[in-house]
């Protein structure tokens, strides 16, 4: 009987301890969720920052210095988006 009952408590030990490794594996686990999801919203911030540079930029070439052809072809691709933009918002407000 004193067999069964050290096996049970041991058992009971180890179970206890397991649970405490998984209760801190959730906590670990839940931390990285949150720091994952920070690294997130700042990757996209930073992609917005990116696009608006970019933007930026070809619009400082354009009014500083004559645009070569392929300069202009990618500022005429830029422009002709923004208008697709701008057409596909006046047609959804005017539905």
């Amino acid at each position: 009987m004193s067999d069964l009952k050290d096996h049970i408590s041991i058992i009971n030990t180890k179970l206890q301890h397991l649970l405490k490794q998984y209760e801190t594996l959730q906590t670990e686990n839940r931390r990285h969720e949150q720091t994952i999801e920070v690294l997130h919203k700042q990757h996209e911030e930073l992609k917005t920052k990116l696009t608006e540079i970019q933007q930026q930029n070809l619009i400082l070439k354009a009014s500083n210095t004559p645009l070569n052809e392929a300069d202009k072809k990618e500022l005429e691709q830029k422009i002709n988006g923004y208008i697709r933009n701008i057409d596909k918002c006046i047609s959804l407000l005017a539905q």
